[in-house]
C-alpha cells in the first residue's frame, strides 16, 4: 500500500471510530469516510482487527513523536511539558475525541491479545520517558536524590491514565486534573518544593 492511500485510510478510520465508537464501527463507515468503496478497504486489509492493528501503530507513531518533541532547558521543565502533553495536548480546551477512541480500544484489550500488545507499547514509551526525565533530574541535583526513577515513573503513568478513563467517564475536568497532577509532581519530587505545591 502506498503511504498516501494508507494515511488516508487511517485518518478515515480515526474519524469514523470517534463518531460511531468501536462496537457499532463498520467498514462501510470507514469507507464513506475514506471517500472509498468497502472493496477498496478489504483490498487493503482483509479483516477489521487488521485494520485497527495497523491503526494503533498509526497512533503509536502519532504519539512518540509527541511525546518525544517537548520542550524544555531543565528536567522540571520537561517534566511540566510531558505533562502538558499527555493530559491536556498543550491546549486550553482539549479535544476529547483521541481519549475517547483510547479509551474505547483500551476496552478491547482483555479480549484481544493483538489489541493489548500493542497498547502496552503507548504505556511503555510514556514510562520510558517520565524515567528518563526523572533520573536526568535527579543527577541534575534538581530532583529529590531520594526519588526512585522506576517507582516515580510507575505512578504518574498510572494516574494519567486514571484522569484519562476519568475525566472520560464523568466529565471532570482534564484541566484540574492537570493541575493536580502537576503540583504532587512538583511536591514528591523536586529538591526545593514551592509552597503553594504543598498546600
Amino acid at each position: 500500500m502506498d503511504d498516501e492511500t494508507a494515511t488516508e485510510i487511517l485518518e478515515a478510520t480515526y474519524r469514523a471510530l470517534c463518531q460511531h465508537g468501536y462496537a457499532a464501527l463498520t467498514v462501510k463507515d470507514i469507507a464513506a469516510e475514506a471517500d472509498r468503496s468497502k472493496a477498496s478497504i478489504h483490498y487493503y486489509y482483509d479483516s477489521k482487527e487488521n485494520l485497527f492493528t495497523e491503526f494503533l501503530e498509526f497512533l503509536y507513531e502519532r504519539f512518540t513523536a509527541k511525546i518525544t518533541a517537548i520542550d524544555g532547558n531543565t528536567p522540571r521543565e520537561e517534566l511540566e511539558s510531558l505533562l502538558n502533553a499527555v493530559l491536556i495536548d498543550g491546549r486550553p480546551t482539549p479535544d476529547k475525541s483521541f481519549r475517547t477512541v483510547f479509551l474505547e480500544l483500551q476496552a478491547q484489550a482483555p479480549y484481544n491479545d493483538t489489541f493489548r500488545t500493542q497498547l502496552a507499547k503507548f504505556d511503555a514509551a510514556l514510562f520510558d520517558q517520565l524515567q528518563n526525565i526523572i533520573v536526568a533530574g535527579v543527577e541534575a541535583g534538581e530532583f529529590d536524590d531520594a526519588v526512585e526513577p522506576a517507582v516515580a515513573a510507575e505512578f504518574l503513568v498510572t494516574t494519567i491514565t486514571g484522569a484519562h478513563a476519568r475525566h472520560i467517564t464523568t466529565e471532570r475536568s482534564i484541566n484540574r486534573f492537570n493541575e493536580t497532577v502537576t503540583r504532587y509532581a512538583e511536591t514528591h519530587l523536586l529538591t526545593d518544593a514551592p509552597a503553594e505545591a504543598t498546600r
